[in-house]
């Protein structure tokens, strides 16, 4: 796989893996190479994230995506910056922007439940916003790329591992997780847009 278009610090690839970005960074990065940042703290920022989500496949992603806005920055570091505060700032943002992701999806799936059994007055907006979703969803999983798509439905919907992702289809485990990190990227940009559903106050 090819990862440099020829200028320094440019991915030429859509994928994503750590394997990749060691190889980029050696080959574009000199002095304190970012290297050395991902083999000294990747462990405990996934360890972190792991008690975070409660969930290993969502610290996966997340500390993918930490090392991820981390190299893009890292030149810029002034050079007596804590870097382990540093990336346990962006790991926290992160996690911060997930859980309202995943908040906005507990909240449609709400309305739904309780439209199930009682619909109150609210419920035709909350309807709307709930169909306005599925309906953005649909449109963006079915126009991602064949492999994304199929890694993305395997991981979120399926809640298959990677190893067998990447026997799914004939990849690497390193491959599969790029797919469905370069998905999810690109489902949340096109949600990004959407409202909130709305509840009623606590009592």
């Amino acid at each position: 796989m090819v990862w440099l278009s020829g200028r320094p610090g440019h991915f030429a690839s859509r994928d994503f893996t750590i394997g990749g970005l060691r190889c980029l960074m050696v080959k574009s990065m000199t002095g304190d190479p970012f290297e050395a940042v991902v083999a000294a703290h990747h462990a405990e920022i996934h360890r972190y994230l792991v008690r975070a989500t409660s969930r290993n496949g969502d610290a996966d992603d997340l500390s993918q995506e930490t090392f991820v806005r981390a190299y893009k920055a890292y030149q810029a570091l002034p050079a007596d910056a804590n870097v382990r505060a540093w990336l346990f700032t962006i790991a926290t943002n992160l996690c911060r922007n997930h859980y309202r992701a995943e908040k906005r999806r507990r909240q449609a799936m709400a309305v739904v439940a309780a439209g199930s059994s009682e619909r109150g007055p609210a419920w035709p907006e909350g309807e709307a916003i709930v169909n306005q979703v599925s309906a953005r969803l649909d449109r963006i999983v079915a126009a991602l790329p064949f492999k994304q798509r199929l890694a993305f439905t395997l991981r979120k919907v399926h809640e298959l591992d990677y190893d067998a992702i990447a026997e799914s289809l004939h990849c690497s485990a390193e491959t599969a997780r790029a797919h469905v990190f370069q998905a999810l990227r690109k489902i949340r940009r096109g949600l990004n847009d959407l409202a909130v559903v709305p509840t009623e106050p606590q009592p």
